[in-house]
């Protein structure tokens, strides 16, 4: 009897662990597949916000508006485009059951944070050329093009509102990235200065 409690005794430490791997093997899968679908997400966002604006042009009897004659529209499409080939790359790896390692960690978080800002700056930029498109700048003699081209800007103000909630993933992204880098590693370490010497001369 006290054998038989002796190994029963030494499983189940063993059987406590085995348990506890099966359960961390899980929740890291169930994450991966979470950040990989959270990462395809802006892949259809950023997609349709691009074709949507590629799309706007208007012409009627008040002449032609078209969304290449905004710089800020242009810079919309591009930074689309940039943020939806990121996220299909980096939904990829980030599917790949491989061992998180340092560099990738770093790759990632420094990467969703620069197409973060990239993403919010086209936003940002976009809704300021339209706030003035809507409303007009009498300081400028900017007049509100919206009433002769309603059409072009209905069509622009639904690409920055899909571009809004890619910008919202990417913040979603950034948090997790970060997560993930500073719970598993820490910050590289500074190096402490030498204290600078003064030689002193006599008066």
């Amino acid at each position: 009897m006290e054998k038989g409690s002796a190994v029963e005794g030494a499983r189940s430490p063993m059987q406590m662990q085995m348990k506890m791997e099966d359960e961390l093997e899980g929740n890291s899968s169930t994450l991966r597949t979470a950040e990989t679908l959270l990462r395809l997400l802006p892949v259809g966002l950023c997609v349709s916000a691009l074709v949507l604006m590629l799309k706007n042009s208007q012409q009627n009897q008040y002449g032609s508006v078209d969304y290449t004659d905004l710089g800020a529209f242009r810079y919309l499409v591009h930074a689309n485009g940039i943020c939806a080939g990121y996220s299909l790359f980096s939904a990829v790896i980030a599917a790949m059951p491989r061992p998180s390692t340092m560099p990738r960690a770093w790759t990632f978080f420094l990467l969703d944070q620069v197409l973060t800002y990239i993403i919010l700056a086209a936003g940002a930029v976009s809704t300021e050329v339209l706030y003035l498109a809507e409303n007009g700048d009498s300081a400028t003699t900017w007049s509100a093009a919206c009433k002769s081209f309603g059409g072009f800007c209905h069509k622009g103000t639904a690409s920055i509102g899909i571009t809004f909630v890619a910008v919202f993933c990417y913040v979603l992204l950034s948090l997790i990235s970060s997560y993930k880098l500073f719970s598993k590693y820490d910050a590289p370490a500074c190096r402490p200065t030498a204290a600078i010497e003064v030689a002193a001369f006599p008066g």
